[in-house]
C-alpha cells in the first residue's frame, strides 16, 4: 500500500521565510558558523590556519577568494575516491558535473544530502509565494525534465549532472506529491537514456492528461521551446498514437514502452479534438493553452542565457503567463522569485540567508577603469549597485566566486532582492573591446527584427573570436528557420556590427584594429547536434545552455559549427 504523503502547509513556509529574512544579518552569521563548525576538520580549512575559528573576521582573514581552478586539485582527489576530510568534514561521494558549454571543460562540484535539503527549501519557498498568485489544485505538471546517465568511478564515487542528482533523489517525487503537482510522465519516461524518446513521451503524456495539466515547466526556457518546436514536427504522429492506442515504433526503449502501455488506450475522440485544434492554429500561436486549457502558467529559468527564447515561448504560451523560477547554479542555490507576476525580464530573486553565506564584490570606476573592491556582506549591499556573487556553502565551496554579476533592486525585509545581469567571464574581446553575453543578445535581437519582415526567425545563435588573420574579427553563427536573401543577411550582418555600442569596440572598428564582423548561417538542426553532443558526454537536456561564446579550446563544437556553415557575409558598417 502506498504511503500517504503529508501535504505541505505553504503558509508556514512563508512565515518561516519572513522570520528568517527579518534577521538576515544574524542568520548569515549563524549559517557561516554552522558551515565552519561542521567542516573544521577539513584539510583545506586547516591548511589556511583557521584552526576551528568560526567568527567572520578570522574567516575573511584566513580564507581567500577562489575560483574553480584553485580548488581543482582537492576536488580531483575526492573524485578519485579519497574519503579523508579534504574540503568537508564528511566524505563527499557524489559530484554534480557542470555542462561545460562555454569553455568546453566540465567542472566536478560536490553534492551532499545537505545540498538536496537546500534544494527542497528553495523550491518550497518559491512555490509557496507562487501558489498565492497562481493556485494549483489537484492538477498535474507537464514537466520537460530529463535525467542524464549517472556513472560510478572504480572507487565508488557517483558522477551525474546537478539536475539528475536532484530528480533521482527519492525526496524529489515526495516533494512534488506533497505540493500536489505530480508529473504527467512516469519515472521510466523521465529517466530514459534517450532524450528524444523521453521528449516524445512527455508530449504524449501531456496530451493524455491535457485537462489535468495546470503547469508546463522545465529547468530552462530552452527546453520548453525545443519541446514545442518538436511538437510542430511530430504532432500528427502523436495524434495517431492516441487514436489507435499504440505507441509509435520510434520508441524502442523497453521500459518506456511498458510504462506507456499502461497509459495509452484507443481514444479517437481525444485524437480528433487535438487534430482539430492543431489544424486550426495560425503559425502555432497560443499552442499551449489550446492543448492544455487549464494551464495556469509556464515555468522555467527565463533570465540570463534564456532570455533569447522568451519571444518564441510567449508565442507558444499566448495568454498563459510566463514565470521565471529559482536562481541557482551547479555550485549552489541563491534565491527565490517572490513576485511571480513580474515579467521574467524584470524578475528579482530574494536571497535565502539560511542556505549559504553570501558575499558581494562591488565594482568601481577609477580613471575610467573598472576595479574590484573588498567584498561586502549580504545586508551591506546598496540598492542600484552591481556586484559579483561569492558563495560559501556546506558542500565545501568557501568564498567561491560564481562569476555571476547581479544588481540589487531592493530588499525583502533585510535580505536583498537581486536581478541577474550577466556572467562576468563571458566576453567578446580582441583589442580594448569588452562585449558581454547581454551585449551579444541585444545585437542579435536588434538584427533579427530585419529577418522578421520576411517572416523568418533566429532559432539559436552563438559567437566566436576569429584570430586566424590579423586583426581578428567577431563571428556570429545563426541558425534560422527559412531562406533569407543575401541582401537581407548583409543588412543583418551590418546591424549586428553597429549594435555593439562598447566604446572600445566602436573605436577599434573605426581604427581597423578589429576587422568587419562576419555572419555565418548554419544548417537547420546544427544547434540540436550541439545539444546531442553534450548529452552524449553525459550532460542533461534539463541543464543544457547553448554556449553563447565558443572558446578556441572548445574544438568539437567549433568544428560542428564550421562544418555546417551554408552562407556567410561581412559587415559593411564602418567602411
Amino acid at each position: 500500500m502506498k504511503e500517504k504523503v503529508e501535504v505541505y502547509d505553504l503558509e508556514k513556509v512563508v512565515e518561516e521565510f519572513e522570520r528568517l529574512t527579518k534577521d538576515a544579518e544574524n542568520v548569515q552569521k549563524e549559517t557561516l558558523k554552522k558551515i565552519l563548525e561542521e567542516n573544521a576538520s577539513s584539510e583545506y580549512l586547516q591548511s589556511l590556519g583557521l584552526n576551528g575559528r568560526t567568527d567572520l573576521e578570522s574567516f575573511k582573514g584566513c580564507v581567500p577568494l577562489v575560483i574553480y581552478k584553485d580548488l581543482e586539485t582537492y576536488i580531483d582527489r575526492m573524485v578519485d575516491g579519497d574519503v579523508s576530510p579534504i574540503l568537508t568534514g564528511k566524505p563527499i561521494t557524489t559530484f554534480s558535473i557542470s555542462s561545460g558549454t562555454s569553455q568546453g571543460k566540465r567542472k566536478y562540484l560536490p553534492w551532499s544530502d545537505e545540498f538536496f535539503a537546500i534544494s527542497l527549501q528553495v523550491y518550497k519557498t518559491s512555490f509557496a509565494y507562487r501558489n498565492r498568485e497562481f493556485p494549483i489544485q489537484n492538477g498535474k505538471g507537464l514537466n520537460f525534465i530529463y535525467s542524464s546517465k549517472s556513472s560510478q568511478t572504480e572507487n565508488g564515487v557517483t558522477l551525474a549532472t546537478a539536475t539528475t542528482n536532484l530528480f533521482t533523489n527519492p525526496g524529489y517525487n515526495h516533494m512534488m506529491e506533497a505540493l500536489q503537482i505530480p508529473n504527467c510522465s512516469p519515472d521510466d519516461v523521465t529517466f530514459s537514456p534517450d532524450f528524444q524518446q523521453t521528449l516524445y513521451c512527455h508530449l504524449l503524456c501531456g496530451l493524455l492528461f491535457r485537462e489535468e495539466v495546470q503547469l508546463v515547466s522545465s529547468t530552462f526556457a530552452h527546453s520548453i521551446v525545443n519541446a514545442f518546436r518538436t511538437f510542430e514536427q511530430i504532432w500528427e504522429e502523436l495524434v495517431t498514437d492516441i487514436k489507435e492506442g499504440v505507441l509509435s515504433s520510434r520508441i524502442t526503449h523497453p521500459s518506456i514502452r511498458t510504462a506507456m502501455s499502461k497509459l495509452l488506450k484507443p481514444n479517437p475522440e481525444l485524437a480528433n479534438l487535438i487534430h482539430k485544434k492543431c489544424s486550426g492554429l495560425s503559425n502555432w500561436y497560443g499552442l499551449i493553452p489550446e492543448l492544455f486549457p487549464n494551464a495556469k502558467y509556464v515555468l522555467g529559468i527565463m533570465t540570463g542565457a534564456m532570455e533569447p527564447y522568451m519571444k518564441k515561448l510567449r508565442h507558444y504560451a499566448g495568454e498563459v503567463p510566463l514565470l521565471t523560477s529559482d536562481y541557482g547554479a551547479s555550485e549552489g542555490w541563491i534565491g527565490s522569485n517572490l513576485n511571480p507576476k513580474v515579467a521574467p525580464e524584470f524578475a528579482t530573486y530574494a536571497i535565502l540567508p539560511q542556505i549559504a553565506y553570501f558575499e558581494f564584490i562591488p565594482f568601481a570606476q577609477i580613471d575610467g577603469t573598472e576595479v574590484e573592491l573588498e567584498p561586502v556582506g549580504l545586508t551591506d549591499v546598496k540598492i542600484g549597485e552591481e556586484y559579483e556573487l561569492v558563495m560559501t556553502n556546506p558542500a565545501g565551496l568557501y568564498r567561491y566566486r560564481l562569476g555571476d554579476v547581479v544588481k540589487v533592486m531592493g530588499f525583502h525585509n533585510s535580505t536583498p532582492e537581486i536581478r541577474f545581469l550577466r556572467r562576468n567571464n563571458l566576453m567578446l574581446t580582441i583589442n580594448i573591446d569588452k562585449n558581454s553575453e547581454a551585449d551579444l543578445q541585444l545585437s542579435v535581437e536588434t538584427a533579427s527584427e530585419l529577418l522578421a519582415k520576411e517572416k523568418i526567425e533566429v532559432i539559436d545563435y552563438t559567437s566566436y573570436i576569429d584570430l586566424s588573420k590579423q586583426p581578428g574579427h567577431y563571428v556570429i553563427f545563426w541558425e534560422i528557420n527559412g531562406e533569407a536573401s543575401d541582401e537581407v543577411l548583409g543588412e543583418c550582418c551590418s546591424c549586428l556590427d553597429k549594435t555593439f555600442a562598447d566604446i572600445g569596440y566602436v573605436g577599434s572598428r573605426r581604427a581597423k584594429a578589429i576587422e568587419a564582423l562576419e555572419l555565418r548561417v548554419v544548417r537547420r538542426g546544427t544547434f540540436m547536434k550541439i545539444l546531442e553532443h553534450y548529452v552524449g558526454l553525459g550532460a542533461s537536456v534539463s541543464q543544457f545552455k547553448t554556449p553563447r561564446c565558443v572558446a578556441p579550446t572548445n574544438t568539437t563544437v567549433l568544428q560542428m559549427l564550421l562544418e555546417n556553415v551554408v552562407k556567410n557575409c561581412f559587415s559593411s558598417a564602418y567602411n
